[in-house]
């Protein structure tokens, strides 16, 4: 039973939240200039090489997943946050319609409470950061317990950038000793919840009595049929698979082949460093990736596929980046690994028509995963969009590394993000990418206009006139 939340940790956050709305207050006249001057400061300041690296590194050992090599790489999300936000209005008239007579007003919405995930406590912060700074709000980082030293260092970091420019460092906050407890209470007296992590924080923040963005669980499916390229549809699942050991909600799952070049795709992936397991290790793999409830075991979470390998008790070579297992026909509840893995491994299906296709994705988002993500490698414009309109799904990447663009990439339109909303599908009250637009409040201001009335035969078309019993 979780325990009460204390007089300390409640006298805490109404200080925090007092310091917040202060903050908050002094830069509500702020320009857009000095509002992107702001936000520049912020991503330079938590994004430059040397200071992302030395924070993404500190994350890896404070939680002991990821991929400490790699993670590093993910600064270029601050840099495309801070691109979309400097190309969106964020205060005064931020849109006209002048045939409708509309004018639209930005406001903030206050002081944001941010759940931050030990996946990215030093990406998650910035990114967040940068875009609420610029629509005036203030934030409170919660920070998952096992990453709060890296989450208080880059708030830190981001306080300093806010100095920098003349700004209130109360602006950000991190919570320096996190609990359950402080994080509802946070959530409870904050004006907005930003809820990036796993689904009991996800659905204690839509509880809170609060407005909240939540994500939901991934399991991201790809279709591969035969007119795809084979060489960079298995490279892009490495890289997307690879990336962080896996530890995306975005990161491919199940890869589903046509039958045709089923031999061929595989040997592809074992050529980009795939390791195919026998039925015998696929048994031991799943004795050892869930528990007795079903839940994912730690030792075997985004960490490199020869630890989930000498944890399940066989050993693979050192050269191989990630695990496969054939699933084919084993899809469901009760079998585990049709659902989302976080890790490097993913499951492999094979399909003889499209139809076929359909029928599997169907099934796998049936099991877990709806509201997330799919991809597909071809080059049928009609398989794309059958697949397109099937999946019930907030995002779909073509012929693109599933895990670096359903966030936002510089080859794609996706807006950047560290918070992919899953929809209705989902439990989640958008499926957008969660950006700066999400953090503002509009005032409407509508404007006389020409009567726009059609008539009654235009309206009712073929129905206008009939008598109705």
């Amino acid at each position: 039973m979780a325990r009460d939340l204390t007089e300390d940790e409640r006298n805490q956050a109404h200080d925090m939240l007092a310091r917040a709305r202060a903050a908050a207050a002094q830069i509500e006249d702020w320009s857009q200039e000095q509002l992107d001057r702001l936000s520049q400061a912020i991503a330079w300041y938590a994004g430059n090489e040397a200071t992302f690296t030395r924070l993404a590194e500190q994350g890896v050992d404070e939680s002991g997943i990821g991929d400490r090599a790699g993670r590093p790489a993910k600064r270029f999300k601050i840099q495309m946050v801070l691109r979309d936000v400097l190309r969106t209005p964020s205060t005064g008239i931020v849109e006209k319609d002048s045939a409708r007579g509309l004018v639209k007003y930005a406001k903030p919405v206050g002081v944001i409470a941010s759940l931050i995930p030990m996946t990215n406590p030093a990406m998650t912060p910035p990114v967040t950061g940068v875009s609420s700074a610029n629509a005036r709000n203030a934030v409170i980082f919660s920070p998952h317990p096992r990453t709060a030293q890296t989450t208080f260092e880059m708030t830190e970091v981001m306080r300093a950038a806010c100095r920098a420019v003349g700004a209130p460092e109360d602006l950000f906050q991190a919570v320096r000793h996190p609990s359950i407890p402080l994080t509802q209470y946070l959530m409870q007296i904050c004006d907005l919840t930003l809820a990036t992590g796993g689904k009991p924080m996800v659905q204690a923040a839509y509880s809170s009595g609060k407005p909240a963005y939540g994500v939901g669980a991934g399991n991201s499916s790809i279709v591969i049929d035969e007119t795809a390229d084979i060489d960079i549809a298995a490279q892009n699942t490495r890289i997307s698979k690879t990336s962080d050991f896996g530890s995306g909600c975005s990161a491919d799952g199940n890869i589903i082949i046509q039958r045709s070049i089923y031999d061929k795709m595989v040997a592809a992936l074992e050529a980009e460093g795939g390791y195919l397991c026998s039925a015998e290790e696929k048994a031991l793999l799943e004795k050892a990736m869930w528990d007795e409830k079903g839940n994912r075991t730690f030792p075997t979470i985004a960490c490199k596929p020869q630890q989930t390998a000498d944890v399940a008790g066989f050993t693979i070579p050192e050269d191989r980046k990630f695990l496969m297992v054939k699933n084919q026909g084993q899809i469901g509840p009760e079998h585990k690994f049709s659902k989302e893995k976080l890790t490097t491994l993913m499951a492999l299906y094979h399909f003889e028509t499209f139809d076929d296709a359909l029928e599997t994705v169907a099934a796998i988002y049936n099991t877990g995963g709806k509201g997330h993500s799919c991809g597909i490698y071809s080059h049928i414009d009609e398989n794309i969009d059958r697949l397109a309109r099937l999946a019930p799904v907030s995002r779909m990447m073509v012929r693109q590394p599933q895990s670096k663009a359903n966030a936002g990439s510089w080859t794609n339109g996706m807006p950047m993000t560290s918070s992919l909303g899953c929809g209705v599908w989902g439990g989640n009250i958008t499926n957008e990418n969660v950006t700066m637009k999400h953090m503002m409040n509009y005032t409407w201001v509508a404007r006389p206009i020409p009567e726009d009335r059609p008539s009654e035969e235009e309206l009712f078309g073929e129905f206008y006139g009939q008598e109705v019993a």
